[in-house]
């Protein structure tokens, strides 16, 4: 119950860290325009990774798309890369996570296949979380510079050089995403562990035969050259030694001495 409770966790955790990722792609408020000098301004400006927005005082909001690819900023389409990858990786553990549900059946699929499946899908979140994090951390590292250099420009008498920049709301939704997919990685991965049966062991069987221990030592193999005194042997009830002869040999009767 615990694994099944574990591994659903998981997929849900995922998935909202999956959502997450295509919602902070796809939003354009990954920087907006600084207001600690100029709070009151008709014109807001913001930007994400496919376009930049001016949002003017009446309302009135126009939007205009990256139309070039070669012109940006080399860490620019590094973060677009990353996230892009983080998205395709998460689409794929969820749906391979889907089939590897304990809670659900397909034909005679075996509990191995499952746990291989879970670890698959539990590798891919991770993977995904990961990269959401160091895409945003990254943007969020450009933006840190940017902001800094404006402001030496400022006080320098520069203040119409360029706007300054800080964190918006979509920096804070990749790093909450990238954290779900992360942690619903590892709760997949540890689901994976109880999904693999416990492997059948099998003891070893000693037989000891009936009555005393017999132990059997190896040793040299010595040759006789049959005149030399037999070992003593067990003597029962019902054993009669041979008769020896003059030169020391046991004489055996006979076939005919019994007739």
């Amino acid at each position: 119950m615990s694994t099944t409770l574990c591994q659903v966790m998981g997929f849900l955790v995922s998935s909202l860290g999956v959502g997450g990722s295509i919602m902070a792609t796809a939003m354009d408020t990954w920087s907006t325009q600084d207001l600690y000098d100029n709070p009151v301004t008709a014109v807001f400006q913001y930007q994400g990774l496919w376009r930049s927005c001016v949002r003017q005082s009446s309302g009135f909001t126009e939007c205009r798309p990256y139309f070039t690819i070669l012109g940006l900023p080399a860490m620019f389409q590094a973060v677009r890369a990353l996230m892009i990858v983080g998205i395709v990786l998460g689409i794929l553990g969820l749906l391979i996570c889907i089939f590897a549900l304990k809670c659900i059946r397909i034909g005679s699929m075996e509990d191995t296949a499952k746990a291989n499946m879970t670890l698959t899908s539990g590798i891919m979140f991770i993977v995904a979380g990961l990269c959401a994090i160091t895409g945003v951390s990254v943007f969020a590292n450009m933006l840190v510079t940017n902001f800094w250099m404006s402001t030496t420009n400022m006080y320098q008498g520069m203040q119409n050089v360029q706007n300054r920049y800080t964190f918006g709301s979509a920096l804070f939704v990749g790093w909450v995403a990238g954290g779900l997919a992360l942690v619903g990685g590892i709760m997949m991965c540890l689901a994976c562990k109880g999904l693999v049966p416990e492997e059948s062991r099998y003891k070893a069987v000693s037989y000891n035969a009936s009555g005393r221990n017999i132990s059997y030592r190896t040793g040299p193999y010595k040759v006789g050259s049959g005149y030399e005194a037999d070992p003593k042997t067990r003597k029962g009830a019902g054993y009669e030694e041979a008769p020896r002869s003059e030169d020391g040999r046991r004489s055996y009767p006979s076939k005919y001495d019994y007739v």
